[in-house]
C-alpha cells in the first residue's frame, strides 16, 4: 500500500505539472483542470488495481463501451484539450504499470520528457491559441467588399474582444443574418469551443 500511495502521489504531481504549470498557465482555462486531474487519478487507480487481474474479452469490451457512451453524450471537446486529456491518460497508465516492468527511473525520465515537450510546444515555439466562436450576425450590409475592417471592428465591439480574424459562412437574406466564425485571443468561458452566439 505504501508503494501504491507513493506512485499515486507521484502521478498526481506529474499530472499537476502538465495541467497547472503548462496547460492552465497558458490557456487561462480552469474548467478542464478538474477534469484532467480526476481522469488522471481514476485511470491510475483503475490500472493499478486491475494490473494483477485477468480480464476476459467481455469485461474489456464492456469497459470500452462505457467510455464510448460517456464520450459521445458529452459536448465536443476542443482538439487542444483532447490532446492534453490523452497526455494525462498516458501519464497515468505509464505511472501505474511501467514501474513494475522497466523501473521507476525510466518512468521518471518518460514523465520529464513529456513535461519538456509540452513546455517547448506551448512556450518556446510560440504556438498561437485563439478562441473560436460561431456567431449569428445581423448587420449584413457590412458584409460588402470594402467594409471588412468596419465589420471586424463591429464584431470586436459586440463580443468585447480584439478580433484577430473572421470567416463569413452562410448568409440568410430573408432573415438578414449571417453566420460568422470569429477568432480572438482570450479566455473561453463557454462549455466548448464552437458554441452559438447571437449578435
Amino acid at each position: 500500500m505504501t508503494e501504491i500511495a507513493l506512485h499515486f502521489a507521484a502521478n498526481l504531481l506529474s499530472s499537476w505539472t502538465i495541467v497547472r504549470l503548462i496547460y492552465q498557465s497558458k490557456a487561462k482555462r480552469r474548467d478542464y483542470v478538474f477534469t484532467f486531474m480526476m481522469v488522471s487519478a481514476s485511470v491510475f487507480l483503475l490500472c493499478r488495481m486491475l494490473s494483477g487481474v485477468e480480464l476476459d474479452l467481455a469485461f474489456a469490451l464492456g469497459l470500452f463501451a462505457i467510455f464510448g457512451i460517456i464520450r459521445y453524450r458529452t459536448n465536443p471537446v476542443p482538439i487542444r484539450e483532447m490532446t492534453y486529456l490523452f497526455v494525462v491518460i498516458a501519464l497515468a497508465v505509464m505511472n501505474a504499470l511501467a514501474p513494475m516492468s522497466i523501473g521507476e527511473v525510466a518512468v521518471g525520465v518518460g514523465n520529464v520528457a513529456l513535461w519538456a515537450l509540452a513546455f517547448v510546444l506551448e512556450r518556446l515555439l510560440f504556438v498561437e491559441h485563439l478562441v473560436t466562436k460561431r456567431v449569428v450576425y445581423d448587420r449584413i450590409e457590412l458584409l460588402q467588399e470594402g467594409r471588412r475592417q468596419e465589420l471586424k471592428e463591429d464584431l470586436g465591439q459586440r463580443i468585447g474582444e480584439n478580433v484577430e480574424r473572421f470567416e463569413i459562412g452562410n448568409v440568410d437574406l430573408l432573415r438578414e443574418t449571417a453566420v460568422i466564425i470569429v477568432s480572438y485571443r482570450g479566455e473561453d468561458h463557454s462549455e466548448h469551443i464552437d458554441s452559438n452566439s447571437n449578435l
